[in-house]
C-alpha cells in the first residue's frame, strides 16, 4: 500500500536535498526531477534561499518535504516518477520550487520530494498559503493524504483503507501532546499501526518498512529486538536503534506475537462497567505454590493483582496486552473525536463572522439608485468582506442547508463533554494497561530471581558433594 507523510525542514535545505540526491540511492542520479531549479543540490538550495529572501513571510521553515512510499514489487521507479511528477503538479500547481528524487535502495521503492516553502508567484509562505486562520496544523497532510490516495487508485495501486487508523503527522502530533514524548511517541504509535495490519511476527517484520520503520531483528542476541524511524534517520544519520525493552513490554518480541495473534482471531475487547475489589478467601494456586516456596513477596504481589483487577497471576499477561489495545482504540476515537471539534469550530468562526458582516449586504439590497451607490462608497470595506465570507460560507456548506450559530456552539459543546467522559476512560485504561504490565514484569523478574537462586544453590550442594 502507498503511505505518505510530510514535515517542515527548518535547519539546512541544502543537506536535505543533498540526502535525497546521493547517486546509490537514485541510480547515479538518473531518478532525479527538478522544477524551477537545478539537478545539482547545492545549486538547488541556493535558488530555494534567493526565492525564500523575496518572499512575504517570517516563517522559520525553509523548505517542506514529504514522503511516499510503495508496497514492496507494486511499482517500477520510473513508474514511481510519473506518480511523483503527478503529486508535484497536483499539489503545489507550479508555484513552488521543488526537488524530486524516487530512491531504490530499500526493500520498496519511495519517493522523497523537498519543496520550498515561499510561493514563487506571490511570496507567500507555504502554512499562510495553505491554512490562512484555520486552527488545523494537519490540513495540509490531509490534502497530501487525500491527493496521494486518488492518484494511487487512478495508477491500481493499493492504498491505506482505513487511513484514520494508520500513521499520519495529525495522530502523530496528537498523541506526542498527550504523552509528553516526541519521536519515541510517533515510534510507538506506528509500531501499533504495522501490528494491526500484520498477518504474523514475520509480516510484522516485512510491514515495518511500508510505515516508515527500521526494525533490526536478532532472535539469538538477548537484545533481540530494535526499531528507529526512518524519518528519524533521514534527519541524524548517527541516530541509534532503539531496544524494544526502552519502548516498553508491550513492544517486545512476545508481546508483539501475542498483540497480532489477537488481532487476527478477530478479538473484541468488551471492557469491565466496574473493577470490583475482593479479598482472596482461598489461597490461589500460584499464590500458594509462592508461599510454600518461602517468596512472601511474590505472593503479596499476585494477590494485590488478583484484589484490585479480578485478574489470575497467570493470565497477567493477556490482560495487559488486552486493556493497552483498548486504550489505543480510545485514543484514535478521541483523535478523531478532536478534529472533528476543530473542524466545527473553524465553520463556527466564519459563521460568526458572517452573521456580523450580513447586515451590510441586507441593507445595501434595500436600497436603490443614488442611495445605494453612496452606501457602497461609504461602507466598501464591510461589503467586500462580506463578500468574501459569503463565498467562505458557500463553500463550506455547498448544499445551501446552513446551520444557525446557536446550533452549531450547542453540537461543538456536545462533543467536547463526550470527549471528556471518552478521555477520562482511556486514562483508566491506559492506568490498568501499565500497573499490569509492571506486575507482569515484577514477577517475571521475582521468578528469575528465584530460579537463579535455586542454579546457584543446587551448584553450591554439588561443589560440596565433590568436596
Amino acid at each position: 500500500m502507498a503511505t505518505t507523510k510530510i514535515f517542515p525542514i527548518t535547519a539546512t535545505t541544502g543537506k536535505a536535498i543533498a540526502y535525497i540526491a546521493k547517486a546509490e540511492k537514485t541510480d547515479n542520479g538518473r531518478l532525479i526531477s527538478t522544477y524551477m531549479c537545478s539537478r545539482d543540490p547545492d545549486k538547488a538550495a541556493k535558488e530555494f534561499a534567493e526565492v525564500t529572501a523575496t518572499g512575504t513571510g517570517r516563517s522559520k521553515v525553509l523548505a517542506q518535504h514529504f514522503i511516499m512510499a510503495f508496497k514492496p514489487g507494486e511499482v517500477t521507479p520510473e513508474r514511481a516518477m510519473e506518480i511523483g511528477k503527478e503529486m508535484c503538479e497536483k499539489y503545489l500547481k507550479d508555484q513552488y520550487q521543488y526537488f524530486l528524487a524516487v530512491h531504490t535502495d530499500k526493500g520498496h521503492v519511495h519517493l522523497h520530494c523537498i519543496f520550498n516553502n515561499t510561493n514563487l508567484i506571490n511570496g507567500l509562505t507555504f502554512e499562510t498559503l495553505e491554512n490562512r486562520r484555520f486552527t488545523e496544523k494537519d490540513r495540509s497532510y490531509n490534502k497530501l493524504r487525500t491527493l496521494a490516495d486518488e492518484v494511487c487508485k487512478r495508477h491500481h495501486l493499493s492504498v491505506v483503507e482505513h487511513p484514520e487508523m494508520g500513521k499520519g503527522k495529525s495522530h502523530w502530533e496528537w498523541d506526542m501532546n498527550r504523552q509528553g514524548l516526541s519521536w519515541k511517541a510517533k515510534l510507538k504509535y506506528t509500531i501499533d499501526q504495522v501490528i494491526k495490519e500484520s498477518e504474523d511476527f514475520d509480516d510484522f517484520l516485512r510491514k515495518c518498512a511500508d510505515f516508515g520503520v527500521l526494525v533490526e531483528y536478532n532472535p539469538d542476541h538477548k537484545i533481540d529486538l530494535k526499531f528507529m524511524l526512518a524519518e528519524q534517520k533521514e534527519r541524524n544519520p548517527r541516530a541509534k536503534m532503539t531496544r524494544a525493552k526502552t519502548l516498553g513490554w508491550f513492544y517486545e518480541t512476545e508481546t508483539i506475537k501475542n498483540r497480532i495473534a489477537q488481532y487476527q482471531g478477530g478479538w473484541i475487547y468488551v471492557p469491565r462497567t466496574k473493577i470490583k475489589e475482593r479479598t482472596v478467601k482461598a489461597p490461589n494456586r500460584f499464590v500458594q505454590d509462592a508461599i510454600d516456596r518461602g517468596n512472601m513477596k511474590l505472593a503479596s504481589i499476585a494477590k494485590n493483582v488478583i484484589a484490585e483487577y479480578g485478574v489470575e497471576p497467570d493470565q497477567i499477561k493477556q490482560a495487559a496486552i488486552s486493556e493497552y489495545a483498548h486504550s489505543r482504540g480510545l485514543l484514535s476515537e478521541l483523535n478523531n473525536m478532536k478534529t472533528e471539534i476543530e473542524d466545527l469550530q473553524v465553520k463556527l468562526k466564519v459563521l460568526r463572522k458572517h452573521r456580523k458582516l450580513k447586515v451590510y449586504g441586507e441593507e445595501l439590497k434595500a436600497l436603490s439608485g443614488s442611495a445605494a451607490k453612496k452606501y457602497r462608497k461609504e461602507h466598501s470595506a464591510e461589503l467586500t468582506e462580506y463578500g468574501q465570507i459569503r463565498t467562505k460560507v458557500l463553500e463550506l456548506y455547498p448544499s445551501g442547508h446552513i446551520p444557525t450559530v446557536e446550533c452549531l456552539d450547542k453540537k461543538i459543546n456536545a462533543l467536547i463533554q463526550e470527549r471528556s467522559l471518552k478521555d477520562q476512560q482511556f486514562r483508566e485504561a491506559d492506568k490498568r494497561a501499565r500497573d499490569l504490565a509492571d506486575a507482569q514484569r515484577t514477577i517475571e523478574e521475582f521468578l528469575r530471581q528465584e530460579r537463579n537462586e535455586q542454579q546457584q544453590d543446587r551448584k553450591r550442594k554439588k561443589n560440596g558433594d565433590l568436596e
